[in-house]
């Protein structure tokens, strides 16, 4: 068995080379809930649905999130009345939140929705929530001061300047079912090559989570998402250096090094391997740029063989 802690569209790719390689009912994915909001009254969850809509082959190609073949009428109607369209969701990619707002309100946790809705697409990875309790991740920006992760990072396409970060809520919460279990009894602990700060942080966030990995530290290997100091997509990059950490693999490092004991870099990175392994852990060098399925599939096959 194999457990992934995962986030965005780097991991909801890594994710499906990594069911390609291995059989899909033999891995399960924890995935950040702290982008999770509420938009025109539905519950929304985007890491979780794109990381389901990839797993199913349904997602988007170009943009790497929502659905392939998606229409808009209700955005465009939405828009010409005025209304909230800055967060646009798909004809299609709308039944699923409502279905997750249906859910919710008959009471339903959202470990078991994310089951439900993971099944209707026939999907064998097991996906499961990092917790069924609210945590909202929260960013401070420079000259606004605190707003929603969704605000930042859509709102604002990400182009304003972080000061700090927090996770509402995560102090309350609790790992979903399954997720301690997933953790301990796992051959192989993956972190996904995720946003550090605001996709793999907020997991570790909910309480008994970090503790859980520290416990499998030998046994876990993280994929740097940080390729010759920069992010192939997302802000990932900036935000390290905002926030004092070096936007490099050996950043990441630092970072992972009290939670993992390997780190997969690319080959752009291989001149820093001795400083990947300076900082603690082991590093392997291999391509990691999944341009595509046999690519992803190769890196999920270097993460086994690391």
């Amino acid at each position: 068995m194999l457990t992934a802690l995962a986030g965005g569209v780097g991991a909801a790719k890594f994710l499906a080379g990594l069911a390609a390689v291995v059989e899909p009912s033999k891995i399960t994915a924890i995935v950040n809930t702290g982008d999770d909001f509420e938009l025109h009254g539905l519950a929304i969850s985007p890491d979780l649905d794109t990381v389901t809509y990839t797993l199913a082959g349904a997602v988007n190609p170009e943009t790497g999130w929502g659905l392939r073949g998606e229409t808009w009428t209700v955005m465009e109607e939405l828009a010409a009345r005025g209304g909230q369209a800055w967060f646009r969701l798909g004809d299609r990619d709308l039944a699923t939140h409502l279905y997750r707002t249906q859910r919710r309100r008959e009471g339903a946790p959202l470990s078991q929705i994310t089951a439900e809705l993971a099944a209707s697409w026939d999907v064998g990875v097991r996906i499961v929530p990092m917790s069924d309790d609210p945590v909202e991740t929260r960013v401070t920006v420079v000259g606004e001061g605190e707003i929603g992760f969704q605000d930042y990072f859509v709102g604002r396409a990400h182009s304003v300047a972080v000061t700090s970060l927090r996770f509402a809520g995560a102090e309350r919460s609790e790992p979903a079912p399954g997720v301690l279990d997933a953790l301990i009894g796992a051959e192989r602990v993956i972190v996904c090559p995720s946003n550090p700060l605001v996709s793999i942080a907020p997991i570790l966030a909910v309480p008994g989570i970090e503790e859980a990995l520290i416990k499998r530290r030998e046994d876990a290997v993280a994929v740097s998402p940080i390729i010759a100091g920069a992010a192939l997509k997302g802000p990932a990059d900036r935000m390290l250096r905002e926030l004092g950490h070096e936007p490099s693999v050996v950043g990441v490092a630092r970072l992972y090094a009290p939670l993992v004991g390997t780190l997969i870099v690319d080959a752009a990175d291989a001149g820093r391997a001795s400083e990947v392994e300076g900082e603690g852990m082991r590093c392997v060098v291999a391509p990691t740029i999944m341009s595509g399925p046999v690519e992803a599939a190769a890196l999920a096959r270097a993460v086994l063989a690391a």
